[in-house]
This record gives structure tokens, sequence and C-alpha cells, in this order.
């Protein structure tokens, strides 16, 4: 059977991710892409275009891949049931055993329990796409405390009453906030100048280490379930676009070496980052952007030194301290207006086009790293 071509309008954040499913991108202007899937559709997952004009979820790309049954009246219906309107999609599926890493944000539950027969519905689905497991884990980045916090105030989590084939695991990562006062405390420690003597004392007083070991365990957890479990995997936190970006990523890396390379590890951040919707470029959120990235980055940087001894010219290239402030933060940030940009662009149907800055970067060889692990 032929591979199925169609084409959508997309930003340029999706472009590199598209490539990575066998896109074809027409020139250096990446709206327009001719998507050509390998593997997708198949007799689980389809690839939905109800976001095409991003009047579905605004912060969500517009290529979505969600099971194939699921109609399209059912996802409003499931929006109307997540934070910000962001259903359960597809991030990555397993080759072999198609267990699957799925991404949205909490569901609204409430104080008093609300439900919703057809995300319920949903979540089976998931679950049922994948024959290796009659099993379905959510991973909760949050603090149980957090989380409920948040159910009183209309948010919530998944009880397993309701979801009677799926496991809710909390992760137990703080919050951005507290991520923030940590990243201050260390720069305090090390600028303008470093006590040697108490160095040990003042780096444990930070917390820095206990979170980045929590975010990386929380990632750990989840790869190992889809790897050694072969189980799928649903993965929120309230918004989902902080720490679930964080973790999806993270997973994504130690579970397939494509990500590895520097190509793919820009088509990481455009897809998990940038697509969805985290908020490089909004007024007051710089300095907790460059928090999560600091985190997410140093997470990435002892994952790949230490598990997969990458080469020290892709680690420089993640040197997050003296680039991302600089020069890749705004690149980000600007990649971001112009995703934004695209969106109101739509929704006045005004025809624009924008050059991606990914297809310059896409065009740079790719051999100053190469993969020493195919696989974990």
């Amino acid at each position: 059977m032929t591979d199925p071509h169609f084409i959508l309008d997309v930003p340029f954040g999706m472009n590199s991710r598209v490539e990575k499913i066998g896109a074809q991108s027409h020139g250096d202007n990446s709206c327009g892409i001719e998507i050509v899937c390998k593997g997708l559709p198949n007799e689980s997952w389809k690839i939905s275009k109800i976001n095409s004009n991003y009047e579905f979820c605004d912060t969500y790309p517009a290529i979505i891949v969600v099971p194939t049954s699921v109609k399209d009246d059912d996802l409003s219906k499931v929006a109307a049931f997540r934070a910000k309107g962001r259903v359960p999609v597809l991030s990555w599926i397993h080759p072999e055993s198609q267990a699957t890493i799925t991404r949205c944000s909490q569901p609204l539950v409430g104080p008093n329990d609300k439900r919703c027969k057809e995300d319920e519905k949903y979540l089976q689905t998931i679950m049922d796409a994948n024959a290796q497991s009659h099993k379905l884990i959510i991973f909760d980045a949050r603090q149980n405390s957090v989380a409920d916090t948040n159910k009183a105030k209309g948010g919530g989590y998944e009880s397993e009453s309701a979801y009677p084939n799926a496991e809710l695991v909390f992760l137990e990562i703080h919050n951005i906030h507290v991520m923030r006062e940590s990243l201050r405390k260390l720069k305090e420690i090390v600028y303008p100048s470093i006590d040697e003597s108490r160095w040990l004392s003042n780096v444990d007083g930070t917390h820095w280490l206990e979170y980045i070991r929590v975010l990386l365990a929380g990632a750990v957890r989840i790869a190992d379930k889809i790897e050694s479990g072969k189980t799928s995997v649903v993965i929120h936190c309230s918004d989902g676009w902080d720490r679930t970006s964080q973790l999806t990523s993270l997973a994504m890396l130690m579970l397939d070496s494509y990500y590895r390379s520097i190509k793919g590890f820009e088509s990481l951040i455009e897809k998990e980052w940038i697509s969805f919707g985290h908020r490089f470029a909004l007024v007051g959120s710089s300095a907790l952007c460059v928090t999560v990235l600091a985190i997410s980055f140093t997470c990435t940087w002892h994952l790949l030194t230490y598990i997969y001894t990458h080469e020290q010219p892709f680690l420089c290239g993640l040197n997050f301290h003296n680039k991302i402030p600089r020069c890749q933060f705004t690149r980000i940030s600007r990649s971001f207006w112009l995703s934004q940009k695209r969106v109101e662009d739509l929704q006045r149907e005004v025809a624009t086009r924008t050059i991606s800055s990914s297809s310059e970067r896409g065009s740079s060889p790719t051999h100053s790293v190469t993969p020493v692990h195919t696989s974990v």
C-alpha cells in the first residue's frame, strides 16, 4: 500500500520532525510541507487535520497523530476536559513493540471528581493500540500535593477508578518557580567568585543536583516502561508544556539514537518544545524559560556525557550558560514568535510565509557528531 500524501500549511517548528517521519520540504520555506508518512497512518494511529488552522488548539502543531478510531467530535469533547484543550497526542512510537509516548495536559476533574466518558475511552484506545500490554501508565510530573491543590482549583489528575486499566504515577518534580530559585542560588555561589572551602556544601544548599536527579529519574522510568515493559505511557503536568516537554525529550533521547545526532536534537527541540507551545517569547516569561532550558540541557549534558559518551563538539553546542541567553534563546524565541504569528495570520486568513531558521541549520553538515549507540 502506497504511503498517503497530503499538504498542510504548518509553522516551521514542525519542519525537522516531519523530516524524521519522511517529509519533503519545499525549499527553505517550511510552510506547505508535503508529508510522506513512514508507518503512519496505520491500523491504530492516524494523522489528523483537525488543527490545521489552529482553531482546535492554538498551542499544538497543525499536524497531530491520534488513535484511528477517534472521531473529531469525540476529540472536541476530550479537549474540553483537558487544560488548554491539550488532548493526548502521539510523540513517539516504538518501532517494534508499538508502545507509545503520548503527551497532554491535566484533566479538568475539579473538586467534585468530574468525569468525561470520551476522555476515559480515549485513553483506553491508546492502551489498546499496543497489543504487548494491557496496561497504560500515566506519568504525572507534578508532586502529589501540588496536583491535589490543582484539583481543588478545577484541575486534577486521572483516578484509577475512572481509568481502570491505567496506573497513575506521580514523579514528584518541583514546579518551575522552585527550580528558578535553585538556579538563582547556583549562580550566586559561582559568580563573581567561588568559595572553594565551602563548595560542596554550597552546591548542596541549592538543591540543583537533587532536581537534576529527580528529572532524570523520571525520564528513566518512562523509557524503561516503554523499552523493557513494552507499555504505553501518557505524560502530563499541569498545562503540558514545561515538565512534560522535559520528560518527553529526555525519554526520547534515551530511546531513539536519531535524537542524539545534531540534526535529530534540533528536531527534538522544534517538535517537543516549539511546536507544542512552550512559552519562549511571552512577555515576563523569559526568566522562567531560561530556567526550564537550563535544567533540561543540564540533564541532557549528563545523559550524553556519562551514558552515551558523545564527542565534545556536540556538547559545546549544548553549552547553556554561554550560548542560550545570548544567541540561541533569542533564536528560539523568534521561532516561537513566528509560529504564534502564523496562528494569528491564519485566524485573520492572511497568507504569510516565513523562512525557517531550522532549514538553515538543517543544511549544515551533521557529521560533527557520530552517535556511538544505536539503541538503549
